[in-house]
């Protein structure tokens, strides 16, 4: 296996130098065909012989953590495939699984749903989690198709269902299942993270189970990622009609710990790829995708980005290929993984886009209505620091910009989406701002600023 080593030392190189804090692999628990990604996971306890040996995983764990990127593995407790040489009827009988397929077998994806009931398979379940954890030291897992396990409806036809006892749709068995799992993890896990790809609005998925949520650590927040994705492909002139999918994400934000999420199942399936969501022509997609990452950094919530859209891969993720590095050889593709690099270390060296994620003082709107001209102003707070956002959604440049600010004080460009290192026409702000005592968006204090087309302008803010 020495050429998957050899990529895997460039993996851990590649993501090292690009500043990126951990790395989401795909299921690694041996599974059946490569059409699932991963999926279909058949021995739970065997990382796929696919990439080499046990050896080989272990090196690369240890690599990456060597070089300060933390690992995260997705993992499958939802469902398991129906072939024989897996978890399927195992002693000739329904063993894993519910016998009765009205609860055991998920119609959709034609496999078999693990029975929560049994003490058994909760125990297999929870064992093989720290397992991952403790022989291999992952920093955590993420629990796919979270809902599929908690709904007894999900994916079935009327009267093809069974209620649970109070005649509802819950999965008191899975509910249990998570609450147990969770609790063993934070107590046994040595800081591992367990986070739920939960697609509802299920509440308290992200509160402790004694106070009757469900334990995990994080949750993918697919609402936001909706509305997101449905913005930023319209064309600049409709984006004022749909102002509310960039600001509604706020109303929510601290009722779970979220993470905003950008994964495989939004560039597959003729989906397209991230940058041919992108509106306009050739070099306005680069702008609009710019300015996209940027607002996404600022906004609160753990951040994930699927493989090949930080460079703008321009063909959607094909599993029996390699994603585009040749690209890199053009100038555009090279500054866009420049872009995200950059924003990456902007992420990472200051602490108020992460430090008060899940507190309502770690965000504030400056302006969220000026839905005419596309533009959003909010400010991002830690413990020592304050960084104001202003983001241009609209191809239309801004000379003098008006915009409110805390407080009296000094405002100091730290970010610019339109730097001319990223491919941008430059039109920064590269001066420091000093507040003026006239009122704007409801502050006493303004500054004016240039605001770059399909551009957003982060400032360090400093009181005086």
């Amino acid at each position: 296996s020495l050429e998957e080593w050899k990529s895997a030392e460039e993996l851990v190189e590649f993501l090292a130098e690009e500043d990126f804090t951990h790395v989401e692999l795909h299921p690694v628990m041996e599974y059946l065909d490569d059409i699932t990604g991963g999926y279909s996971t058949y021995a739970y306890y065997a990382p796929t012989s696919r990439f080499g040996s046990v050896v080989d995983f272990q090196k690369l764990v240890d690599e990456l953590h060597q070089a300060g990127i933390g690992v995260i593995l997705d993992w499958v407790p939802a469902h398991f495939p129906k072939d024989a040489h897996g978890l399927a009827d195992f002693d000739g009988q329904a063993l894993y699984e519910y016998a009765d397929p009205r609860k055991g077998e998920h119609p959709d994806w034609g496999t078999k749903v693990f029975d929560y009931s049994r003490n058994e398979v909760s125990n297999f379940l929870i064992a093989n989690a720290l397992y991952w954890i403790e022989q291999y030291h992952i920093d955590g897992l993420r629990v796919d198709a979270v809902a599929s396990m908690l709904y007894l409806d999900y994916g079935r036809t009327p009267g093809n269902w069974v209620p649970n006892q109070y005649g509802e749709n819950k999965n008191l068995e899975a509910i249990e299942f998570f609450r147990h799992l969770n609790s063993v993890v934070n107590k046994q896990g040595h800081g591992a993270a367990v986070i739920a790809e939960e697609s509802t609005a299920w509440p308290m998925v992200t509160g402790r189970p004694e106070d009757g949520g469900l334990g995990f650590k994080f949750k993918w927040n697919m609402g936001w990622m909706h509305d997101f994705l449905e913005y930023m492909k319209l064309d600049p002139y409709f984006r004022k009609f749909n102002h509310n999918k960039m600001t509604f994400g706020m109303t929510y934000a601290t009722s779970e710990n979220f993470i905003l999420v950008l994964s495989h199942d939004e560039v597959v399936h003729l989906k397209c790829s991230m940058i041919n969501k992108m509106p306009g022509i050739y070099e306005d997609k680069f702008a609009n995708l710019k300015v996209g990452y940027t607002f996404m950094m600022g906004h609160p919530g753990k951040k994930l980005l699927f493989m090949g859209q930080d460079f703008a891969q321009m063909d959607e993720w094909n599993e029996n290929a390699s994603i585009e590095w040749e690209l890199l050889q053009y100038p555009i593709h090279s500054q866009m993984k420049e872009y995200v690099k950059e924003l990456n270390h902007l992420y990472t060296s200051h602490p108020a886009l992460y430090q008060k994620d899940y507190q309502t003082e770690g965000f504030e709107w400056i302006n969220c209505m000026d839905a005419a001209d596309n533009i959003i102003a909010f400010l991002r707070r830690g413990a020592d620091e304050t960084l104001l956002f202003v983001c241009n959604f609209a191809p239309q440049l801004h000379e003098k910009l008006a915009v409110g600010v805390p407080f009296k004080g000094k405002y100091k460009e730290i970010f610019n989406s339109d730097a001319e290192k990223f491919g941008g026409s430059g039109k920064v702000n590269p001066r420091m701002k000093s507040s003026k005592a006239e009122e704007c968006d409801g502050k006493e204090n303004s500054i004016t600023i240039q605001l770059a087309p399909l551009g957003i302008s982060v400032f360090n803010c400093t009181p005086t």
